[in-house]
Formats: C-alpha cells, sequence, structure tokens
C-alpha cells in the first residue's frame, strides 16, 4: 500500500473511557475497569471478572430516541463510535462544502464497513416469557407468538444494523459489508476497505467494530468452556488463567491519500497491510507453535515490503489465556528472534471485546505512535516460559519505529496481522 490509505479519523468506546485518548491514557495510569460481575456470585472469590457497560445513557450514544428501540445496545456503541471517527475525519463538513452536483459523488463514493458479534444470547431474551407461559406446549406458543413478541425483534437483532444506519443517517451509498468472523472481524473489515480503496471502488471508508459479550448466557458458555479467568486477565504472565469480557466498540475513517489532501482532512497514520491465515486446527485449537501467526505476520510484512525489524512495537492479542498467549509468543520468537520489540497488550484492563478486540487495538495503535509510547501491561509480574524472550514490561515503553504491529486471533483458528504507521505528533 506504500502509506496510500490513510486513516483520517478515530473513535472507540469501552468500559475504560469514551475517547481512544482517553483510554490509552487510562491503560498508561495502569487503572482497570474488572469487576466482579453482578449475575455471578456477586463477591465471592470465584466470581468471574468482566468489564460491561453498564448504566450508560443511550443518549449518550446516539441522540436519535427513536433508534433506541430499534438497535441493540451493542448496536449504539458502535455507531457511537462511527460517529466520532466521522467527526474526526470532518466528512461531514467538506460534504457541505460541496457545490450540490457533486455532493451525490460524495456519497456513492463513501463505503461503510462493519464487524459484529452477531447476534449475543440476548437476541433469545424477548421470548423467554412465552416460553415459560407455553410449558412445552408448541401449540400455544406459536398461537401467541405473534401477539408477545413485537415482530420488530427481527430488525433489532440484524448483525449488520450499524453498517446499515451509519449509512442511512448520513446518506452513504457506496461499498458496504459486514463480517461476523470472532476476533478478526475487526481486521477483516479493515482489509476489505483497503482492497475497495485501493481498487477504486471508493475514495474513503467507515470502518467499525462492536461486541457487548457481557451478559449471563455468554459468560456461562465461555466459562464452561474453560477460557474464563477467575481473577485477573494477565497477558503473558505466568500466573495467565484465561480471559475476562468486555463490552465495547471502535472505529475508523479510511481515506485514499489524495481524497484526504484534496479534503484537506487530519492524515492520523496510514495502513500499510494486513495479513490472514488458518491454522485450519478446529474451533477452539490452536497450534502451539504459532504457526498461524507467523504466516499471517509473513504475508503482511511481504505485501507492505518490511523486514522484521522495520517494526516499532507490537500490540499482541494477549488475551490471557495460556494456550493462546505461549502460542503467540512462540510466534513472535520466531519472526523477530532475539531482535525483540517493545510488546504489550490492551485486554488486561478492560477485557476482550470479541468482535471489537483487533479494530480497537488499531485505533490504540495509532495513539501509541502518535504519542511515542507503549502503555505497559500493569498487572504483568514475571513471563510465563514461552514469553520469556518477549520485551514486556509493566510500565511505558516506546516503539523503536514508527511502525506497529496489531494481531488479532478469533475462534476457528483464524489469524490476522495488520501493519499501521503514524509519526509522533509535534510535542509527544
Amino acid at each position: 500500500m506504500n502509506e496510500q490509505i490513510v486513516i483520517t479519523g478515530t473513535g472507540a468506546i469501552s468500559a475504560l473511557g469514551m475517547s481512544p485518548d482517553e483510554i490509552r491514557r487510562a491503560i498508561g495510569e495502569g487503572r482497570s475497569a474488572l469487576s466482579p460481575v453482578a449475575e455471578w456470585r456477586g463477591d465471592a472469590p470465584d466470581a468471574l471478572r468482566a468489564a460491561p457497560l453498564d448504566n450508560l445513557n443511550p443518549r449518550l450514544l446516539v441522540e436519535d430516541r427513536k433508534l433506541h428501540m430499534r438497535v441493540r445496545r451493542t448496536d449504539l456503541l458502535g455507531l457511537y463510535a462511527a460517529d466520532r471517527a466521522i467527526s474526526e475525519a470532518g466528512i461531514l463538513e467538506s460534504r457541505a462544502a460541496l457545490d450540490a452536483r457533486l455532493v451525490e459523488e460524495f456519497n456513492d463514493r463513501t463505503a461503510v464497513y462493519s464487524a459484529s458479534g452477531g447476534g449475543n444470547y440476548q437476541t433469545q431474551y424477548d421470548f423467554f416469557p412465552l416460553m415459560s407461559e407455553a410449558r412445552g406446549e408448541l401449540r400455544h406458543f406459536g398461537r401467541e407468538l405473534s401477539s408477545q413478541v413485537d415482530p420488530i425483534w427481527l430488525l433489532r437483532e440484524l448483525p449488520n444494523n450499524v453498517v446499515c444506519h451509519v449509512g442511512i443517517r448520513h446518506g452513504f451509498k457506496g461499498p458496504n459489508c459486514c463480517f461476523v468472523n470472532h476476533s478478526s472481524g475487526g481486521a477483516c473489515a479493515i482489509s476489505q476497505a483497503l482492497d475497495a480503496l485501493a481498487g477504486g471502488e471508493a475514495d474513503r471508508a467507515i470502518v467499525v467494530a462492536h461486541d457487548t459479550p457481557v451478559e449471563p448466557q455468554t459468560l456461562i458458555y465461555f466459562d464452561a468452556l474453560g477460557l474464563l479467568t477467575k481473577s485477573q486477565a494477565r497477558p503473558f504472565d505466568s500466573r495467565h488463567d484465561g480471559i475476562a469480557l468486555g463490552d465495547g466498540a471502535a472505529a475508523m475513517v479510511l481515506e485514499t491519500r489524495a481524497s484526504a489532501e484534496r479534503r484537506g482532512a487530519p492524515i492520523l497514520g496510514a495502513i500499510r497491510a494486513v495479513g490472514f491465515a488458518s491454522e485450519a486446527a478446529g474451533l477452539l485449537a490452536i497450534r502451539p507453535d504459532g504457526e498461524g501467526p507467523v504466516r499471517a505476520i509473513e504475508e503482511a510484512l511481504a505485501a507492505a515490503r518490511l523486514g522484521a525489524d522495520d517494526i516499532g512495537a507490537v500490540i499482541a492479542h494477549g488475551n490471557g489465556g495460556a494456550n493462546s498467549d505461549d502460542s503467540e509468543a512462540a510466534a513472535l520468537v520466531r519472526i523477530f528472534g532475539s531482535r525483540q520489540p517493545p510488546t504489550t497488550s490492551f485486554k488486561w484492563p478492560y477485557g476482550h471485546l470479541l468482535a471489537a478486540a483487533g479494530m480497537i487495538d488499531a485505533v490504540l495503535a495509532v495513539q501509541c505512535l502518535r504519542n511515542n509510547d507503549l502503555p505497559g501491561i500493569a498487572n504483568f509480574d514475571s513471563p510465563s516460559d514461552a514469553s520469556a524472550p518477549l520485551k514486556l514490561s509493566r510500565t511505558t515503553q516506546f516503539p523503536r519505529t514508527p511502525i506497529a504491529l496489531a494481531l488479532s486471533r478469533g475462534f476457528g483458528s483464524f489469524n490476522s496481522a495488520l501493519i499501521i504507521s503514524a509519526p509522533a505528533a509535534r510535542g509527544a
């Protein structure tokens, strides 16, 4: 891509803050938003920890109250993040300054891509009262269904609601797509936007990822699979014992450099390349040798025409699960050898955001490069054996070059590697 696809706007929200800068600062200060889940044995020693976005006024996210009834909470987070990115990029102001005959072309050349969780178990909850009433009698359930379950349920649960409503609210009519690919969905959406922009299908793209997995049924099943920690998420630590879930969303505006310069838009950074690889090992299986992440990283480096020494910082997937952490560490050792760049993970303070995890890592990577710092893992104590060669720290490190590698991994042994560049802002 040779830095021809640039980032002109970003947005993010998590339990740690409502903007990328606020979230980055909180991480740098060592603050964590994880707390015991009230529905899970309260303050008991074995209570699950998570980072939900509770008691958040929907009007702070999306002002249109009618829309609150038509979409899910996860969609509101996605719409909020997308709006923040659109605002920072100055897209609406640029369009408003155009002659009327050029506005339609502007809209046609603006794409929207998203990644979502595809619907959490909360999508089923509208049916629970009728299921209890029917007591297993399917005839009764079917007869009463249309009178007791609002038909708007179907529209509210669509996984592509954010793509729909970003386009509808702002009149963007360009290419659009929604990815449901677990933790790598955000990287998939970015990749699709890169292809559209590089191929001349659009001039700019809003790319957003969102998920709200902190709800009882999701926690029950993740815990039954042995994936959740009962204490803290500790990426790459010798005590890592599982992940913690969190709610959140993040977004980017990607644009051809020519379009951004023509608009006089702020250029925050550039997407250099993205690489993907599947280990084909199973839904939960992970190869211990890190073969999948290695191939994804190598593909991204080759596409960006970069070498391993060009990478200045790594934002690892680092979810706190022992198998995932150790195999990811093995991959980084194979790629960088003894010349490890500063490495961190951001999941310890606000949880694993699932479908939004890769996107928020990418957004925060831009923040870190522009501020020339890489917040540490504040609860890091001692590395696991596999992670010992990595350059990890409890405190802030500094990128060795203005290029970052952000890694994502998802169910189905899917891996992605995203390479981002962003020079430090003046005064950083």
